[in-house]
């Protein structure tokens, strides 16, 4: 891929996302326990919602970003039960690249195995936060695999964000929309998302404790 379109398209993608996290309005929460709430609200990207999730993690920020990045060396497929595989198919930066992430089947296998190519660009901001944006790109050394149905990710991303007084605490918070593609009944990817953020961070969690 073009460096300067990634660059260009991850820019892109980083300023939703943080316009998302700076947005306030029009979210409705659709599950809360364990310290986490995930609400949601219509997406303007495709007929579906953007989803926000946001809890503690007990744990500095700079260790959770170590679990969460979705740069080389990620952490990610060890803990995370929604991630087979994830690997880098172009470093165009340290910051700046392109990947590709293989998700299990999911939901009593209503949800068959999918992949995901994206752009990925990490920002860090002033105040210590960390974050992660990504959406989708197509990209020529990953055409649609066998046995994946290729999903579409719209910019998305995650705050690795400091607890004022709490430096062994990390606010994640969290944006999912997603096009899983195929035919899927709505309510089975209604009822996924929610699920699978709340569990997300439990899984997490236990992560960075070991």
């Amino acid at each position: 891929m073009d460096p300067a379109l990634a660059a260009q398209l991850g820019e892109a993608v980083a300023e939703k996302v943080l316009r998302y996290r700076r947005d306030a309005s029009g979210w409705k929460i659709c599950r809360e326990g364990s310290g986490v709430c995930v609400s949601c609200r219509p997406s303007a990207e495709f007929p579906g919602s953007l989803y926000r999730g946001e809890g503690i993690v007990d744990a500095a920020p700079e260790r959770v970003w170590d679990f969460v990045k979705p740069l080389p060396g990620s952490l990610r497929e060890q803990w995370d039960e929604n991630v087979s595989s994830f690997e880098v198919l172009q470093s165009v930066t340290d910051t700046l690249c392109v990947t590709r992430t293989a998700t299990p089947s999911a939901a009593m296998k209503l949800i068959s195995p999918r992949d995901f190519v994206d752009v990925v660009l990490v920002r860090k901001y002033e105040d210590g936060t960390l974050c992660s944006n990504a959406a989708h790109v197509d990209h020529v050394l990953c055409p649609p695999r066998p046995g994946y149905v290729r999903g579409f990710n719209h910019p998305c991303g995650c705050f690795c964000e400091p607890v004022q007084g709490e430096p062994n605490q990390t606010r994640l918070v969290t944006f999912f929309q997603t096009d899983l593609s195929g035919y899927l009944p709505q309510g089975v990817v209604d009822a996924f998302f929610p699920r699978s953020m709340a569990g997300l961070y439990a899984n997490l969690q236990k992560a960075v404790r070991r």
